[in-house]
């Protein structure tokens, strides 16, 4: 018998020094998967443990290759609990020793508030330049802030760290659009998002992270890609959210043309991509759909039929 080649390995290496081995062989995975096939995955929300993975399943008679997390940031018994943060960082870890891939979202806490927020008002909300420039400046109250919030994220990851766990790590999404007091002004959101890469890269010493920058698909009132995108060597792969249907051609040409050869996902979406959109967008290589509305936008037929798809693949 001939001996197997070895696995192949991603033409850029992750952007954190010293990766570890695991979140080295996700990366290839990633690549290697690109153009070949679509990875399922459902998110799960705090308070709901992995009820929308659970869900999922059960109408599809297919496991989700991809488990969504999300940091949490509201009250406790609420929908997005921070008194969650431990048990679902223990789901997660179950799920990749099943052999799930793990990606964690992080609604971040307006570092001029304390958490916990509500969903209004705490996360979507404006904030003013001057505000968000002293988020970046050290010393002044509101970066002191972030960096305990920081912190309170670092402590979830470490626990997945611990557990050699690697970790599609999905801050700062949606940055296009003016919704999320994060969005709609680019160059701080550049500098706000390689703030956050040295503070869990080289204060907390976070080695178990794939970076992934997730864009709103440019419609409505979701700006353009490339003024967002705080370089290649803050990400390892770049990610679109859409709701409605809008998989339009320009949106996947213009985030390949912004990756220059790294790996593109579905971050987060509510309309399940089509048949035609997998046929005419094979560099997709994972989506994550949103819980409730993937049931409210999608009949079950229609769910079946992509997880169902020969060009999706699951855990089961």
């Amino acid at each position: 018998m001939s001996p197997q080649p070895p696995p192949a390995t991603a033409p850029f290496p992750p952007v954190t020094p010293d990766a570890t081995p695991a979140a080295r062989r996700l990366l290839d995975r990633l690549y290697r998967v690109s153009g070949e096939t679509l990875l399922s995955g459902q998110h799960n929300q705090p308070r709901h443990g992995s009820a929308w993975t659970e869900r999922l399943t059960g109408i599809t008679d297919r496991t989700p290759a991809v488990w969504g997390g999300e940091i949490g940031f509201s009250a406790p018994g609420t929908l997005d609990a921070v008194d969650r943060r431990e048990a679902n960082a223990d789901e997660a870890i179950a799920w990749h020793r099943r052999g799930a891939i793990i990606t964690y979202t992080w609604h971040a806490v307006c570092p001029t508030d304390e958490e916990p927020v509500e969903f209004l008002g705490g996360i979507i909300r404006d904030l003013a330049p001057a505000d968000f420039d002293s988020v970046l400046e050290p010393g002044t109250a509101h970066h002191t802030r972030w960096c305990a919030q920081v912190d309170a994220a670092a402590a979830v990851l470490r626990r997945l760290a611990d557990a050699d766990v690697p970790v599609l790590w999905r801050p700062y999404h949606e940055m296009n659009g003016p919704w999320f007091w994060w969005g709609a002004q680019p160059t701080r959101l550049v500098a706000l998002w390689r703030q956050l890469f040295d503070r869990l890269v080289h204060h907390h010493g976070l080695r178990n992270l794939l970076w992934v920058w997730s864009p709103n698909a440019a419609y409505g009132d979701a700006e353009p890609f490339a003024p967002y995108h705080p370089g290649h060597d803050v990400v390892d792969v770049l990610a679109m959210d859409t709701y409605k249907g809008h998989y339009e051609p320009e949106h996947h040409a213009n985030l390949l043309a912004l990756a220059e050869g790294r790996p593109l996902g579905l971050g987060e979406v509510g309309d399940l991509p089509p048949g035609e959109v997998l046929a005419e967008q094979p560099e997709w290589t994972w989506f994550l759909a949103w819980p409730d509305v993937v049931t409210e936008r999608n009949t079950e037929a229609a769910i079946r039929a992509l997880y169902h798809h020969p060009r999706v693949s699951h855990l089961a």
